[in-house]
């Protein structure tokens, strides 16, 4: 019996293709935007992710900022001291200044920036070596001319395929040798190429470079075991006394955590996606709306039909399946149109925008099965008045 109402629901969508595809758009539109945005949504959120993760987990950025008295206060070392002596729960901290310089080798010359860090700082910002080695105690304490270059700065400068450890080069004036090179970074947080770096001790930077004690920011890492917001209000409190700052008075300095831009951005995302979703599922509800409408001209349509099928002995309920089986597989064929074209879109979309494509199953299968229960929905008030339907007045029907 399913057999052959599949068979009698496959002949009738045959018979009028063209009006079958048409009724089908709001469901393939429908369940192509769903999939398309989900699986975006998707995307977006992986990739800032993962370059909030090249930022190092459990990690605060602290920045002097201007206030309404005009001025920045810089940080210095001994604030560096103050957080790993007196905060617990702090695993590195480290401060960090940089400058952009002309790095220069064997006559190439490339734009770069120097960056003055530590060891600490490398440690907290979880970045790794691809060969060398880090700076020692000693190399950190002089402030010895050595440095980690990126992957951009050696691709850019040095011989292909060779190592550059041991290597001579110069920033701008200052002469220094490569003891390392840094695994690759990428764009993380926007900053443009974070692989066109030269890591030099910070106090090398300060004298050569900068020319003061100041550092730009400090970086703080932390046990997972203390909270976010414990560390944060330490922080805050531990800064304002050393800043001088009497209550009332705006803090001059800024705590950020990558743990609440990845909490924030994956809710904005979140939410974003669900908005559409929901514009989009409307297109689903027309679809199942269209899909009515067609079945009930279809049904004035075959009313003569429908009168022979009850009058030679066909159950109402046969009739009854039968035209819902025919709302239904209108139904799952958009949904898998649908599923194909957001695939397409999707996959497009993420190349052209330099996204992840990040594929889910659940919303695919979720998309499939909506279709069909639209199709079960919508389809079921056509089938039940074509089981309803008496058959001597369908005979007589032209």
């Amino acid at each position: 019996m399913w057999g052959t109402t599949l068979l009698l629901a496959l002949r009738e969508i045959r018979r009028h293709i063209l009006r079958s595809f048409l009724t089908t758009l709001g469901i393939i539109i429908g369940v192509a935007a769903v999939i398309t945005m989900v699986t975006l949504g998707k995307g977006v959120t992986a990739d800032i992710e993962e370059q909030i993760s090249s930022l190092g987990s459990n990690v605060f950025f602290v920045f002097p900022i201007q206030t309404d008295r005009g001025q920045i206060r810089p940080f210095d070392e001994r604030d560096v001291a103050a957080v790993r002596d007196q905060i617990a729960g702090v695993k590195d901290v480290a401060g960090q200044v940089e400058r952009n310089v002309t790095a220069i080798h064997n006559g190439q010359d490339w734009q770069s920036k120097v960056e003055g860090v530590s060891n600490d700082f490398m440690s907290a910002r979880g970045i790794e070596l691809d060969d060398g080695r880090l700076f020692t105690p000693a190399e950190e304490s002089a402030g010895a001319n050595v440095c980690i270059i990126g992957p951009t700065v050696k691709d850019e400068i040095f011989v292909s395929n060779q190592s550059p450890i041991g290597e001579r080069m110069r920033l701008d004036n200052v002469s220094c040798q490569v003891i390392g090179v840094y695994a690759t970074r990428g764009t993380v947080g926007g900053n443009g190429d974070d692989d066109n770096s030269v890591f030099m001790p910070l106090t090398n930077v300060q004298r050569r470079f900068t020319g003061n004690d100041n550092i730009g920011y400090m970086v703080v890492s932390y046990d997972s075991k203390y909270s976010s917001a414990a560390m944060t209000q330490a922080l805050v409190d531990l800064m304002r006394e050393r800043r001088v700052l009497l209550e009332g008075q705006a803090n001059d300095f800024d705590i950020v955590d990558t743990a609440e831009i990845n909490e924030t951005v994956a809710s904005t995302v979140g939410t974003m996606t669900i908005m559409v979703s929901a514009i989009a599922a409307i297109s689903l509800v027309v679809g199942g709306v269209g899909i009515m409408n067609i079945m009930l001209v279809s049904v004035t349509e075959r009313t003569r039909e429908i009168g022979i099928r009850l009058a030679i002995g066909a159950l109402a309920r046969e009739v009854r399946m039968q035209f819902l089986t025919e709302a239904v597989v209108l139904c799952c064929f958009g949904g898998l149109i649908g599923i194909l074209l957001g695939f397409a879109l999707s996959f497009s979309f993420s190349s052209a925008l330099d996204l992840p494509f990040v594929f889910d199953p659940f919303i695919n299968m979720l998309s499939f099965v909506i279709s069909a229960l639209i199709g079960i929905i919508f389809g079921y008030f056509p089938a039940r008045r074509a089981s309803q339907l008496d058959p001597i007045e369908a005979l007589r029907h032209e």
